[in-house]
């Protein structure tokens, strides 16, 4: 800057160098987007708070919600300081960056195991792979940790993390947390795209009631990270244009992750159920009741069972409708409902092809079935 032909040097903190400062203003925009999403989930996260339960994925959830502003605050406030000195100041304080934020990746990667384990009924083989993705991913941040430095500003101009020396390779530090994201991502596509053989859905829906879009989103983010660490070339020591994503790949990671289970639908033990049958194992058959959907688990080789006309015509058409509502309690040992004390009749389960008298329907069949839409017959007008 000149004044009367006389130049004033810039104080160190605003004469930044492009890359710099557009690291500056990027970490801003990742400090929004950490308060809103804060703000936006407290309401959400007290009525998890209120369960009372702790599976491992509200656990994780709560870890999550307390490590991302911890971190990111502390950070923050270093990135931003302008009394600061790189010696011996940002020496110091560098280590906690890139530990805090693996620590950070790998319990969004935990949840991601645990949920992607529980939408595929824990099958061994695709636990195992998740787990060993898990394994993998932190052993590499691990060691990665060593190979981080305080990049060389100038005293006043901040404390930022970046690989020594600039070195790409210690871009893995994200490249398997990416892997297991990907795996992740491409698993959940998978399973919602398997599930529309029984329940047809339109891609928006699907996309909606599985929660894809914040798979991927967690995917892209990481990937664009990467991306910029083993492409993106710097103009010397103090360029740190590898880590301008960091902030926002490690927020976004967090923050989308809490939502994915804050998504699960019903108890969160186990990792949950998926939505689109209710129930973490058995196979799903699907039936009718006058326009009511009726979801049955059953073992292998099941039959396929379909209720119809049931209607309050009847007394036993009556106590059927304790089926859908909350006053009847299933036994795990009967085929029945246990009725409310005003009902007057069960209705039996029998298949299309059995009769009271065929050996071949056992006498005591454990079922289970979800009710995803109920008609109330009574408020309805009477048929002509």
């Amino acid at each position: 800057m000149s004044t009367n032909g006389t130049t004033i040097p810039l104080p160190a903190y605003l004469d930044l160098p492009p890359h710099l400062s557009a690291q500056k203003y990027f970490f801003v925009c990742t400090l929004t987007v950490l308060s809103w999403d804060t703000l936006v989930l407290s309401p959400r996260s007290y009525k998890l708070g209120r369960t009372k339960t702790w599976p491992a994925l509200k656990a994780l959830y709560y870890f999550l919600q307390f490590w991302v502003v911890s971190d990111f605050v502390v950070t923050g406030v270093m990135f931003f300081s302008t009394s600061v000195t790189q010696d011996p100041d940002c020496r110091r304080f560098w280590p906690y960056e890139p530990i805090c934020t693996a620590i950070l990746l790998f319990a969004a990667s935990a949840v991601h195991v645990i949920r992607i384990s529980a939408i595929y009924s824990h099958v061994d083989r695709v636990r195992s792979a998740m787990f060993a993705l898990l394994f993998v991913q932190a052993i590499v941040s691990s060691v990665c940790c060593g190979f981080y430095r305080s990049v060389h500003l100038r005293d006043g101009q901040g404390c930022i993390a970046g690989p020594l020396d600039n070195q790409s390779w210690v871009g893995i530090y994200w490249l398997f947390p990416t892997i297991l994201y990907g795996t992740s991502f491409a698993l959940a596509v998978s399973r919602s795209i398997k599930s529309l053989e029984a329940r047809p859905l339109s891609p928006w829906r699907l996309m909606l009631r599985d929660n894809l879009n914040l798979y991927g989103t967690i995917f892209f983010v990481n990937l664009i990270n990467v991306l910029f660490y083993f492409i993106m070339t710097p103009t010397g020591s103090d360029d740190p244009i590898k880590t301008i994503v960091t902030s926002m790949a490690a927020v976004l990671t967090a923050t989308m992750t809490m939502r994915i289970v804050l998504g699960v639908r019903g108890p969160l033990e186990n990792g949950g159920t998926f939505s689109s049958t209710g129930s973490g194992s058995g196979s799903g058959v699907t039936g009718t009741i006058s326009g009511t959907t009726v979801g049955v688990a059953r073992g292998r080789g099941a039959p396929t069972y379909t209720l119809d006309n049931m209607h309050t015509q009847s007394k036993t058409g009556a106590a059927a409708r304790g089926v859908g509502k909350s006053e009847g309690s299933w036994d795990a040992d009967k085929s029945s409902v246990d009725a409310p004390t005003d009902a007057k009749g069960v209705l039996p389960i029998m298949g299309e092809n059995d009769s009271v008298g065929d050996e071949r329907v056992p006498p005591r069949v454990g079922v289970q079935i979800m009710v995803d839409k109920q008609i109330e017959y009574d408020n309805m007008p009477p048929r002509k």
